[in-house]
């Protein structure tokens, strides 16, 4: 853009901020050209060249251009929006921050735009999706800690309404997913703890209503059965109880007969309540007992270095979630939109 475009540009900019919301026509006039032509630019119809199409993007950007949702939806039958469900649960550090950066990051060159809704752990909010669906609030929906036969899954695929789970389920009729792959995790973890010399293993599972508590358990019996050690699986906690309960069963349980030594532990929250509760009985880590962790943020490494974790890259998790459902509210094929994610270890080299 010359000089002489420049200041015609802050010039008609001006003139925007006095006028009031900038429109296609504002648009059209700053670039000569013709609305609909300003119209189809924005929409990077494949009609109008690119160099058109960048100038069009470069002064709707300049001067704060947003397409009018109301009347879009008329035209398009769509919102240009996408819905989440979160879960304000404490264990997994930054979870809701995690994904929805990596969600902002899919989206960033689109004209979606995330509206946020919780989703409470004590039920699976089919009331919240039946509502999205019902009045249409939404293009698509991204939603976590999925169940076997989970209800807001079967609604929405009755409803052929598009969506992605952070989370796999037992359906037949595929669906998009992003999932982590907690077998691997879990039998990981617990090979490495008997790998340092642990007699006896334990792990903190999720709720058993959710998936994932499957295939953690499956991993960590794995690794338990291959190698014929000792083990328990603690019958009053999981994932989600609150971090003081954590606390005094560890420390309960490790002045008891016959104690875990060896810790699995699904996130950074249930890692740090298992040496609070060990250190108040004078037990050491890495000494006495052994800690392995999923690791969703870097604090738990920062706090606790000696604790080996394995790492869930969450913001990539997000991100996936978002470039997946754009596909499928373009209409691709849901078993075509699966991805499950490994882990990435942090175990110290020999």
């Amino acid at each position: 853009m010359s000089p002489t475009e420049k200041s015609a540009l802050r010039e008609a900019i001006s003139n925007v901020s006095r006028a009031g919301k900038p429109t296609l026509k504002t648009i059209a006039e700053m670039t000569g050209l013709a609305i609909t032509t300003v119209s189809r630019a924005l929409g990077n119809a494949p009609q109008i060249s690119e160099s058109t199409r960048r100038r069009v993007h470069a002064v709707a950007a300049e001067i704060g251009y947003l397409p009018d949702r109301a009347a879009q939806r008329l035209k398009t039958g769509r919102t240009n929006v996408i819905s989440v469900l979160l879960d304000p649960h404490e264990e997994i550090l930054g979870f809701g921050t995690s994904i929805m950066h990596g969600l902002a990051r899919a989206l960033q060159a689109t004209s979606y735009h995330l509206i946020v809704t919780p989703n409470f752990l004590d039920g699976s909010n089919v009331d919240a999706v039946n509502y999205i669906i019902r009045n249409g609030m939404a293009d698509g929906l991204i939603f976590s800690r999925t169940e076997p036969f989970d209800p807001r899954v079967r609604l929405l695929l009755e409803n052929g309404f598009p969506f992605v789970t952070h989370g796999r389920t037992e359906f037949s009729t595929p669906h998009a997913f992003v999932d982590y792959d907690n077998f691997a995790f879990a039998y990981e973890a617990t090979k490495r703890l008997i790998a340092k010399g642990r007699r006896k293993v334990t792990i903190i599972l999720p709720p058993r209503r959710l998936t994932f508590h499957q295939y953690m358990l499956h991993g960590f019996m794995t690794a338990v059965r291959e190698a014929g050690v000792a083990y328990e699986i603690p019958e009053t906690l999981d994932l989600d109880s609150p971090a003081d309960m954590i606390r005094d069963h560890v420390r309960r349980r490790s002045a008891e007969p016959d104690p875990p030594d060896g810790y699995t532990c699904p996130g950074e929250v249930s890692a740090l309540a298992t040496i609070t509760g060990m250190s108040d009985n004078g037990l050491t880590l890495c000494a006495e007992y052994d800690i392995v962790a999923k690791q969703t943020s870097r604090l738990l490494s920062q706090i606790q270095p000696k604790v080996e974790t394995i790492y869930e890259d969450l913001p990539a998790a997000g991100e996936a979630m978002g470039r997946l459902l754009l596909r499928r509210i373009a209409g691709e094929n849901a078993e075509d939109l699966t991805m499950l994610l490994g882990p990435q270890f942090g175990f110290p080299t020999p």
